[in-house]
């Protein structure tokens, strides 16, 4: 029924495939989760959300299939790329655009939080840009970790890098629609500096960081940035999920405003956002973050 012409991308628990449809040569994504790591219910519950979900920006859900090796997803091809290596290859990357792109995305994500779902997992390989369409949109992928919040919510299994990742998670506290919150202003932070505000050398550490929400804005970094993006920032990065904003709160900041004009006129250095994007490509997401247990036992060196 497809034929399979290259693979396009990987997950923690999965390979993304660009394939034909053998009637209609139509080119589609086709996810294939591996059944040797037992993820059937990740994959139907992904499955699940993506026929709920009606938006241009989340892929469409054609159809499903299930063979020996593992369950099977067909999707919309989007192909022009990750929109941080869109970002990159701009000669002049001015705060401007990418405050047009975060506006983009809270907008992809109110819909979302518009139906009590949490992505969870909202990091720069989430993020595509599709180009076949007169004004570039972002398309927000990879629905495995998503869930529908009602009450309260834990998620029991760390996995991936701990970069974007709130506190509540790595603390094993009840997640919520503000835990996403917290992943774009990581995001903001590193599309205007190049840079990750937690980042260090071991994983550990990074977590401690974050637990900590030890961040600063040095100006070797910040120079080309407005101090209303900065408090954007700061407004996203809380460690009490209850005082982070709304998407709709986020949406009224005047650094999101269409019509804003303070915006710095410096270009962003985008060199730093290569070597970020290089680094993030061997990185292994498949391993577990440290033992959220640790931090909590550990309050005292967080200083809470």
């Amino acid at each position: 029924m497809y034929v399979e012409l290259q693979e396009i991308g990987r997950g923690r628990f999965s390979v993304v495939k660009k394939c034909a449809q053998r009637n209609t040569r139509k080119d589609v994504a086709v996810k294939f989760v591996n059944k040797k790591l037992k993820k059937r219910k990740q994959a139907s519950h992904e499955a699940a959300l993506l026929q709920h979900l009606q938006h241009p920006q989340y892929l469409t859900l054609h159809d499903t299939y299930e063979s020996p090796s593992a369950y099977i997803l067909v999707l919309d091809l989007v192909d022009d790329g990750r929109l941080l290596d869109y970002l990159m290859k701009h000669d002049e990357l001015m705060e401007e655009k990418v405050a047009f792109y975060m506006r983009d995305i809270l907008g992809a994500l109110q819909y979302l939080h518009g139906c009590r779902v949490a992505h969870l997992d909202l990091k720069p390989e989430n993020l595509l840009i599709d180009l076949r369409i007169p004004v570039p949109r972002v398309k927000i992928i990879d629905l495995e970790d998503a869930t529908r919040i009602s009450g309260h919510y834990y998620v029991h299994q760390l996995l991936g890098n701990a970069e974007f990742t709130a506190p509540e998670v790595i603390k094993g506290t009840p997640v919520s629609l503000a835990t996403d919150i917290w992943s774009l202003g990581v995001l903001t932070y590193v599309m205007l500096s190049g840079v990750s505000p937690f980042l260090d050398e071991s994983s550990e550490e990074t977590c401690m960081n974050i637990c900590r929400v030890d961040f600063s804005f040095p100006l070797e970094y910040f120079t080309s940035v407005s101090q209303a993006a900065q408090d954007f920032i700061r407004a996203t990065l809380q460690m009490d999920a209850r005082w982070r904003p709304t998407v709709a709160t986020c949406l009224l900041h005047p650094w999101l405003q269409p019509h804003y004009s303070n915006y710095s006129k410096i270009p962003l250095d985008t060199t730093r956002l290569t070597t970020f994007i290089e680094r993030r490509s061997h990185q292994n997401d498949a391993r577990p973050l440290p033992n959220a247990k640790s931090f909590i036992v550990n309050r005292n060196a967080m200083g809470t």
